[in-house]
């Protein structure tokens, strides 16, 4: 238990600094710690409620959350999140990590294209991004991963939005994937609650140091920091899955 308690402060430190649901680096984490790929995505899953809405509270409280674009986004994800668990109950475990690795690969790739500063953030059609978020829930929720590993990079990069107030767009969208995804989990096959609540509940501690520093660091060097964090995802898991 005391294990889990500090993965899930750490966990909750990445999620709110990074805007992420903290799948991303829970699922590795989990996976080397000896636990089944289908296993480790129930346990982020349930941990993924609690991080992403208390994250959204404190970001909110910030101001830096776009509650109207969240909202279309997330009812999208709400909707595509649904069918995961039906999904990953009939995928190959192996193949789970093969598609876990190229969701941080493509994040990864992205955020080494610069972005144009001072640009203005684009205009989309509400239709536009709810369809981003249907495709990113049931995309995200398949490994577990919220699907803001995807949706920060397609917000900074294609829609010009402000870095810190994509992370805080992607953690809110996760608030709305995890509970789906939670229930359509739950109605397909077995999660243990257990250790996702201890490390949910942990991560709330990690959550409220990551959202303050957040918002007290550089853009240009969160935005290094978040590269590099992907790039060790990747590095893991491609040495797990090909050697």
């Amino acid at each position: 238990m005391i294990e889990l308690v500090f993965l899930g402060m750490g966990i909750g430190l990445l999620s709110g600094f990074f805007g992420i649901g903290g799948g991303t680096i829970l699922v590795p984490s989990l996976l080397f710690l000896g636990y089944q790929i289908k296993d480790a995505i129930g346990v982020s899953v349930v941990q993924m409620v609690f991080s992403s809405v208390y994250g959204s509270y404190l970001n909110r409280k910030n101001k830096t959350l776009d509650v109207p674009m969240g909202l279309v986004i997330g009812s999208g994800g709400f909707i595509g999140a649904l069918s995961s668990g039906f999904i990953v109950s009939n995928i190959d475990d192996k193949m789970l990590e093969v598609i876990f690795l190229s969701f941080a690969m493509f994040a990864l790739i992205r955020l080494f294209f610069k972005t144009k500063q001072g640009v203005a953030q684009k205009k989309v059609n509400r239709a536009i991004l709810f369809f981003i978020g249907l495709i990113l829930g049931v995309l995200g929720m398949i490994i577990g991963v919220g699907g803001s590993i995807l949706l920060v990079p397609i917000l900074v990069g294609f829609l010009h939005v402000d870095l810190k107030k994509a992370i805080s767009a992607g953690l809110f969208f996760v608030v709305f994937s995890s509970i789906s995804g939670l229930i359509s989990h739950y109605l397909s096959r077995e999660i243990d609650f257990y250790s996702g609540a201890v490390i949910g509940l942990a991560s709330l501690i990690g959550v409220y140091v990551g959202i303050h520093l957040k918002d007290r660091v550089d853009t240009a060097l969160q935005k290094k920091l978040l590269v590099g964090f992907y790039l060790l995802i990747v590095i893991y898991l491609t040495k797990r899955i090909f050697f």
